[in-house]
């Protein structure tokens, strides 16, 4: 896939994609799957919750790693929304994926599918769409409500923008009654918005060397 778009990269030790438009690592230096497991999987309590039709959304697709993380814990009819401004090319993609043998095994059809252009696709059980543009426009015309929401874009010091009480608010907007939220970050403006969106906010345990992680519900 290749867009006008697309993130400019540099590799960290070989195998960490790094964005340089925010400066940040696509991924945990720590083990990216076991942060995504422990934060967005365990932190919306999947999958104890996946129900036929179930839907996650998600900001910030980056490698598409949540995705196959999610991929791989259902066999549960499940429908997955991601909402990505700077596209990655799936030469990158696959190589950063090298990183994590077991979500690279189940990629195929997703890197076959991205590397024709397309944004809807299967995997396994889980029906992907991608979005691609600004989520502060795209989400505020999403016609649907997700049921948990991984929240991962680059760090809010680095990436503001998609961490506004605009946006958060938006993500309320578009949650399920009773829906949850998952996030990497506990920064305290963070936590904030997403309490004045709607959300009973916790700080929880964070993963290897991150002491916080934030979680919560739709009041």
């Amino acid at each position: 896939m290749t867009t006008p778009s697309q993130s400019a990269l540099t590799w960290q030790d070989g195998a960490i994609p790094v964005s340089t438009r925010f400066d940040d690592p696509y991924f945990s230096k720590n083990d990216g799957l076991s942060e995504t497991r422990h934060v967005f999987l365990q932190g919306n309590d999947l999958p104890a919750r996946l129900t036929p039709g179930f839907h996650a959304a998600e900001l910030g697709f980056g490698t598409g790693l949540n995705l196959l993380a999610l991929s791989l814990i259902t066999k549960t009819p499940t429908r997955f929304t991601s909402f990505e401004a700077f596209p990655l090319a799936t030469a990158d993609i696959a190589r950063a994926l090298e990183h994590f043998p077991e979500a690279r095994a189940i990629a195929d059809p997703f890197l076959s599918a991205w590397s024709l252009g397309q944004t809807r696709f299967q995997l396994g059980p889980i029906t992907a769409e991608i979005i691609l543009g600004d989520a502060r426009e795209t989400l505020a015309a999403w016609p649907h409500k997700a049921d948990a929401w991984f929240l991962d874009g680059f760090s809010p010091a680095k990436n503001p923008e998609l961490w506004s009480p605009e946006i958060l608010t938006e993500v309320a907007r578009h949650t399920a009654p009773q829906g949850t939220f998952a996030t990497y970050t506990a920064a305290g403006h963070v936590r904030r918005a997403l309490q004045d969106a709607g959300f009973q906010v916790e700080r929880r345990p964070g993963h290897g060397s991150k002491k916080h992680m934030s979680a919560g519900t739709l009041r």
